[in-house]
């Protein structure tokens, strides 16, 4: 039995679709009802949705009590909720507040409402990303965000060891989205855009990531804890130097 939240985004259903291929039961949730119930409904018996503000405590307890099998039990819960409002520095307070609700409280939250009805050897996954780790040049709310949310993996990893309970991130690099749809238009011309920061040449398929979170939910991931699993096509492995792009701009001079 497993939750997925943000399961509506096209990384959530991606993980719900694998889960439930995998053999599991999933409870899929998002504030999105529309294109949550399609996901769930495309994936035929096994899968069904809950509507979910993942920042309304009671709505997070009536979807544990809901996800649950008869004795209660969930063995995968994956945090996939996110968004991406984002005025820089000029972010107001509140903007701040939600975006960190959203993004990080909530998971901590919910691992800590699903920690009592998880057995020995049940997984709690993090959809984190490359950019808790690393600047960019037009972010700061939401890389602040995915930041905690590693760092809470790591703290919930230490606090459930002792209940079997492994607790991990996964952390996309760009990845194709409905916002990345958005902002380039064509799968195409995000695929040039990432070319330039990670080495693979392209934006990652959203059943890439998902792979990922069910390996990190598996048996084969048994002593896997506290840590992240970065799915990002070598974006974390370059240095300053990006692809060599500052060579190519500013060659040596011949001879040296």
């Amino acid at each position: 039995m497993g939750i997925v939240t943000g399961a509506a985004s096209l990384i959530g259903a991606a993980v719900a679709a694998r889960l439930v291929e995998a053999g599991a039961t999933v409870t899929l949730a998002d504030v999105d009802q529309e294109r949550g119930t399609a996901a769930a409904d495309a994936l035929g018996a096994t899968a069904s949705f809950v509507p979910t503000d993942v920042t309304d405590d009671a709505a997070l307890e009536r979807l544990v009590a809901l996800a649950g099998d008869d004795d209660g039990r969930l063995d995968i819960v994956v945090s996939a909720a996110a968004i991406f409002d984002e005025r820089q520095l000029e972010t107001t307070r509140i903007d701040w507040h939600r975006v960190l609700d959203v993004n990080l409280i909530a998971a901590a939250v919910l691992t800590g409402k699903v920690a009592p009805r998880m057995p020995n050897g049940g997984a709690i996954t993090y959809v984190a990303s490359v950019s808790g780790t690393r600047s960019q040049p037009n972010r700061v709310v939401y890389n602040v965000s995915k930041a905690g949310l590693l760092m809470l993996a790591k703290t919930a990893a230490q606090q459930l060891a002792p209940q079997g309970i492994r607790v991990n991130a996964v952390s996309p690099g760009w990845t194709w989205s409905r916002d990345i749809e958005r902002r380039f238009g064509t799968r195409d011309r995000a695929d040039e855009f990432a070319a330039e920061f990670q080495p693979l040449g392209r934006v990652a398929d959203p059943n890439e990531v998902a792979d990922a979170v069910v390996f990190l939910s598996s048996d084969l991931a048994s002593f896997v804890t506290g840590t992240e699993l970065r799915v990002d096509g070598g974006y974390g492995a370059l240095g300053p130097e990006a692809l060599g792009q500052a060579a190519v701009k500013f060659p040596p001079r011949e001879g040296a």
